[in-house]
């Protein structure tokens, strides 16, 4: 059996990070069976239709690195796979009428306000949560209770009608679900969904289940709030006379706090991203950031989704999409809700960060630099800009914080910390710095290793302890008190910097 699975947005709106696990793991398991991944936008409720969000979906899944096999904007033999386009080809009608004709799906007429009515008379006797099922459509409108004649004239009329599931009470439904194991639900609770809208659009009920059946769909992985719909699906599928694809229902994202599903809300309350991509509401005009913007890599991103639900059953925490694909399973995907750290997402980022090859981040960092310095500036060379990326990156977050973080490599200080001048400064540390110009002149080369030998010899023939000179000289390099290794700072900056920045603080001190 060759895997399929997908991943089935709508496009209402920008993707939830929640919906980027969901296409993360399906992504996954597709690849590490050698299978195919397939992209289909599930557009069948157009009053909710949102401009731009489908480009969204695909930007989005791009920047994650995961790229579909077949489907919308990635072209493959049957692309696109729009459910929109799909509804004028009349799949999901034929097989509605295949229900019709077993007797397993039925008309109804029923207008809106016959239904208000009903659920107002129900809430009336006392009854709450009335549904359309088993034990209330002999009371309404539709094809089970009307006359063979009248029903014949309303479909020969054009009446507005949908096609509902018609469920038998009394079933119990069984099946195996990868993360949940055995599930089982009684068919007595479960209501006659509809299937074919007024409009003639399928809904998700129905059009999923066609085009997983078409599109040869062996494993459907979905979030765990479509786990009250499977026993529905699951009847529809046996109507059919068609086996069901493996089904995972995955667990919520909850707040940081734990109580609850994680919203757009939660994020703006505490300031953090729960978008991958930046989104520009196309009604309100509103803003709301996304973790590319806020200067997350993509690898980060998606390493930090993978262990929100799924462990993988040792130490490592830190993996590459080519190593998630080898040792996910869904035996190891949890049934509770996972907990959002903002925090360890950060960390992840912040991993990311430092096994990045100084070459590299040298490399990107000086293009930050030749727009913020300008292009013919010394600073925002590739090899000054690489040994400050090392310098720096063990004591960032992010790839945007480089220059903020190591203002002091790019700017002489014009004030000094006053708490380490208060503690250390005096006559004796005078007489020392006014030597150590002359003494860095003379060494060889301008290393981190000859300068600091060249700085502890002549503390000691001063009788100086090197430890009482050497935060000052931070302080007097930097204007801090703490930061990057203090001799790789004085080799980067070089010979006639540093010496211009002594002779700057002995003047200002």
């Amino acid at each position: 059996m060759t895997i399929r699975t997908r991943f089935a947005p709508s496009p209402t709106g920008p993707l939830h990070m929640g919906g980027v696990r969901t296409a993360l793991y399906a992504y996954l398991f597709a690849k590490q069976q050698g299978g195919s991944f397939i992209l289909r936008i599930e557009d069948t409720d157009q009053n909710r239709y949102v401009p731009g969000a489908e480009e969204y979906i695909i930007e989005a899944l791009t920047w994650c690195g995961i790229i579909p096999d077949e489907g919308v904007g990635f072209g493959g033999p049957h692309a696109p796979y729009r459910q929109s386009e799909r509804k004028h080809k009349g799949f999901y009608l034929d097989y509605a009428r295949q229900l019709l004709q077993k007797g397993n799906a039925y008309y109804a007429f029923d207008r809106p306000e016959d239904l208000e009515l009903a659920r107002k008379n129900a809430e009336a006797e006392g009854v709450q949560g009335w549904q359309y099922d088993a034990s209330t459509r002999m009371g309404m409108r539709n094809s089970l209770t009307l006359p063979e004649q009248e029903l014949k004239h309303l479909l020969d009329q054009g009446t507005p009608y949908v096609i509902r599931l018609k469920v038998e009470p009394g079933q119990n439904l069984t099946f195996r679900d990868m993360v949940r194991g055995e599930v089982s639900f009684d068919s007595s609770l479960v209501d006659d969904k509809v299937l074919i809208k007024a409009d003639g659009m399928p809904t998700y009920h129905l059009a999923h289940i066609v085009d997983d059946i078409m599109m040869e769909i062996t494993h459907a992985i979905r979030g765990e709030e479509w786990l009250p719909s499977a026993p529905a699906h699951l009847l529809i599928y046996q109507a059919l006379g068609i086996a069901m694809p493996q089904y995972a229902h995955l667990p919520l994202l909850l707040k940081p706090e734990g109580n609850g599903k994680l919203s757009k809300r939660d994020g703006d309350r505490l300031g953090f991203p729960v978008f991958p991509l930046q989104w520009e509401d196309p009604i309100s005009g509103e803003i709301s950031s996304g973790y590319r913007e806020r200067g997350y890599y993509p690898e980060a991103f998606v390493n930090m989704l993978a262990l929100l639900g799924w462990n993988p059953g040792s130490e490592q925490e830190v993996f590459t999409m080519e190593e998630l694909m080898a040792v996910f399973s869904f035996d190891r995907v949890q049934k509770a809700g996972a907990r959002f750290d903002p925090a360890k997402a950060k960390w992840f980022n912040e991993q990311r960060l430092r096994a990045m090859r100084d070459e590299e981040l040298g490399l990107r960092f000086s293009l930050q630099l030749k727009q913020m310095l300008g292009e013919q500036d010394p600073r925002a060379d590739v090899s000054f800009a690489t040994t400050a990326a090392g310098l720096l990156k063990e004591r960032v977050q992010f790839e945007n914080e480089l220059y903020e973080t190591g203002k002091y490599l790019f700017e002489a200080p014009s004030a000094y910390d006053e708490k380490v001048i208060a503690k250390r400064w005096n006559e004796k540390a005078k007489v020392f710095f006014e030597a150590l110009t002359e003494t860095l002149s003379k060494t060889e080369e301008f290393t981190a290793e000859q300068c600091k030998a060249a700085f502890e010899k002549l503390a000691n023939e001063q009788g100086i302890k090197p430890g009482d000179v050497l935060q000052l000289f931070r302080v007097i390099v930097s204007g801090q008190g703490s930061g990057v290794d203090l001799f790789g700072m004085v080799a980067l900056l070089g010979r006639a910097e540093v010496e211009a920045r002594i002779r700057r603080a002995l003047a200002s001190l």
